[in-house]
């Protein structure tokens, strides 16, 4: 192998970056994908000893990330790497070839890069490297398991040399009877109690009330350590910060602290509806105390964690002791309205199965909300992967806006423990976060957790197209607004109801099953034909490089390219040959228009924003509700409403026709239809997509019935703050 320069052997932070975003993407964990190197797996050739070559690690890299075209040049500076990172190589015939790197190296390191449950994380790091089964990690096991961990945490972010003698630290308590040995025992619980080694694991969830939720930050401004009281220093990530409370820390002190983080909930009844602030050490300088009026100087200040008011440390006992919970009390659910209870006196019920075991403290005790007076709090769902890394940055900040307990992370058991949760509370809304597909998914739960009242939705859109965010006002894509703004336009917002359609697929013939329906309910639209077989193309690059397709604009340039291919190949052309539109059993004409896609639309909007049905002047509607408006003439006086138990179909003739109704070039594209019920037939293999997910049918028929009309919340449209331009 060439010698390189030290520069270019390195793993650079965008190196690091590209490959986190590989992983996040990656539904293969690492101890899964190493089974490929041993008896029965498809890549044994390439494993000599407890080593791998360098062809073999480049092919687990692509199995493993579930990627074909993984970087050359990436795969290489990750391998020597891992080359460099072993002292020794005691297979001494690798030597020849090129040395390999160590399989167990390369587990432990991905394993540690991975979301999953710190203990996990640790016991299996501890069975990885007891070679001899024997239960117990001499000293030089031990330490390389650390040397791994502190390779990870420098390209991480942390300041390694600050990391050392926190590590070191935990090494000398961590072996409890002294034997010069550590038991499985010994490390997890050592390891547990290591605050920077489990945000180095990935620890995400407190497991118990008061207990700080750490991450990594870089702070862009002057920021003290509330242990220490020093400033944080460094040119990278210089502490650690707390998502709930935003409590600040070195990371080298974080062990030493013994401030807890914010209560969620009381324990006792005697507690509920007891009002009280929650005084939490933060950043106050520059403001003034509400008591005494005076400017809080650096690390002498205290904020509430409910209504942000601020005192001086001296100050704090001087006032009220009451939280009215600030500009936000009508959407927070404080910690005096949620209760842990005894399982045998609480109301868990059971709609949603074994989804209240999420809602279950540490102690054992189930949580049950007993709602606030004159209070409509909001349950908050939030995907994490939508909009790039917009979901994350949302989900950090609600969770200090509002009480964490109402706060979900759908990557975390979805939507339905927070639907549990919230199921004895009558008065509540929800805002999902995410793309509409993310929407239909919180629609889909809400029925099927068969809930006696249907809160309604909100939308903060943090997907691409964004069309049902659209038509209620959200806007085509979240900034960066303050998210106290939002809350208030959710306060002003007016309850709308919105039509949900049952989508029923009749194969041809039963044995050719081709792709499986992605849903059976239509929110937003379905269409056959172009606009799908560009759907289609899209989605099929993207599960293959999911990596290519991590922000809003990306996806819509990958979808320009993929539209501008269609328009050359032109894959649907004579469309109506092959598909028939039926309403009571009557084929709707197609014949006096040229088609490459058909549209069934619920809401106004399609493509991101596009107006496919169009406007129609309100002296031209039609007064009288027809259950089915077939007339060319007629059909020009029929408005879209997305609660009219309606649906609208167009014909579409080309990309390009697409393009100019998208720009505005053109006022809408060919009405064919409005009915209450609908039935196409197609006689061979086509393009379809449903709000948005795509798939290949083989020849069937299609029923399309309304099913019922879901709650939903438009905002007020003068005072949108997330709408941006198409």
């Amino acid at each position: 192998m060439a010698t390189e320069s030290d520069l270019e052997n390195e793993i650079s932070p965008v190196d690091f970056i590209q490959l986190q975003e590989y992983l996040e993407y990656s539904r293969i964990k690492a101890k899964d994908a190493v089974k490929e190197f041993y008896a029965g797996g498809k890549l044994v050739h390439y494993r000599f000893g407890d080593h791998i070559d360098a062809t073999g690690f480049s092919l687990f890299l692509k199995n493993y990330l579930e990627v074909e075209d993984f970087p050359a040049d990436l795969c290489q500076r990750l391998y020597w790497y891992f080359q460099r990172s072993e002292q020794s190589c005691p297979d001494q015939s690798l030597h020849a070839k090129d040395g390999g790197v160590s399989l167990k190296a390369v587990l432990c390191y991905f394993s540690i890069l991975e979301d999953g449950n710190p203990r996990d994380k640790l016991e299996y790091t501890f069975k990885l490297y007891d070679k001899d089964d024997n239960g117990l990690l001499d000293s030089k096991e031990v330490d390389k398991i650390v040397t791994q961990m502190m390779q990870a945490a420098e390209y991480l972010g942390w300041d390694v040399t600050e990391l050392k003698p926190v590590l070191r630290d935990m090494l000398k308590a961590i072996d409890i009877d002294s034997s010069g040995t550590v038991s499985q025992q010994e490390w997890i619980q050592g390891g547990l109690n290591n605050i920077p080694l489990l945000v180095l694991l990935g620890l995400k969830v407190a497991e118990k009330d008061g207990q700080h939720v750490w991450r990594l930050k870089n702070f862009s401004r002057p920021t003290y350590c509330f242990v220490c009281q020093s400033m944080m220093l460094g040119l990278r990530k210089q502490g650690l910060s707390c998502n709930f409370c935003k409590y600040t820390v070195h990371s080298s002190c974080a062990n030493k602290n013994r401030t807890p983080c914010v209560r969620t909930f009381v324990k006792s009844k005697a507690e509920i509806g007891c009002s009280v602030h929650d005084w939490i050490s933060g950043n106050c300088e520059s403001n003034k105390c509400e008591i005494c009026h005076k400017k809080i100087k650096i690390l002498t200040g205290k904020s509430c964690a409910w209504c942000h008011r601020m005192r001086h440390n001296d100050c704090v006992p001087l006032g009220s002791s009451h939280c009215d919970c600030g500009l936000l009390q009508h959407h927070i659910l404080p910690p005096w309205a949620i209760c842990a209870m005894d399982l045998a006196d609480s109301n868990s019920g059971c709609s949603l199965g074994e989804n209240y075991l999420a809602n279950i403290n540490s102690d054992g005790h189930f949580l049950q909300i007993f709602p606030v007076n004159d209070t409509h709090p909001l349950l908050v769902f939030v995907n994490p992967k939508s909009g790039g890394k917009q979901g994350k940055r949302v989900l950090r900040k609600f969770q200090y806006l509002l009480n964490p307990r109402q706060v979900y992370n759908l990557d975390n058991g979805g939507p339905n423990p927070g639907l549990q949760f919230f199921q004895n509370h009558f008065k509540y809304r929800i805002l999902v976060c995410g793309g509409d597909g993310t929407v239909g998914w919180i629609l889909d739960a809400i029925d099927k957790a068969a809930m006696v009242i249907r809160p309604p939705v909100a939308i903060l859109p943090l997907g691409t197209g964004n069309d049902l965010a659209r038509c209620l006002h959200w806007g085509g894509g979240y900034e960066g607004t303050d998210l106290t703004e939002i809350i208030k336009q959710i306060e002003e917002s007016t309850l709308v109801q919105m039509d949900r359609w049952s989508l029923q697929v009749i194969p041809a013939d039963m044995a050719d099953k081709g792709d499986p329906v992605p849903n059976d309910i239509i929110n937003n639209y379905f269409s056959v034909g172009v606009d799908a077989s560009i759907a289609h193309q899209f989605h099929v690059m993207r599960e293959k490089h999911p990596q290519k397709f991590n922000s809003r604009t990306r996806n819509k340039l990958w979808y320009f390219q993929l539209a501008t291919s269609e328009t050359i190949s032109a894959s649907c052309r004579n469309l109506k040959e092959c598909l028939t539109i039926e309403y009571c059993g009557v084929p709707v004409d197609l014949s006096r228009i040229s088609l490459e896609g058909i549209a069934v639309l619920n809401i106004p909007s399609m493509h991101g924003g596009s107006n496919l049905w169009g406007e129609t002047k309100s002296s031209e509607k039609l007064k009288k509700w027809e259950e089915v408006t077939v007339d060319p003439d007629a059909l020009k006086m029929c408005s879209q409403d997305m609660n009219d138990k309606l649906l609208e179909v167009v014909g579409l003739e080309s990309v390009v026709e697409m393009g100019q109704i998208y720009t505005g070039l053109k006022s809408k594209a060919h009405r064919l239809l409005q009915a209450a019920h609908i039935t196409i037939r197609t006689s061979k293999t086509l393009p379809m997509q449903i709000d948005g997910e795509p798939w290949m049918q083989p020849p069937c028929t299609i029923h399309i019935t309304h099913k019922d009309q879901a709650n939903m919340l438009m905002a007020p449209p003068a005072k949108s703050l997330v709408c941006f331009s198409k």
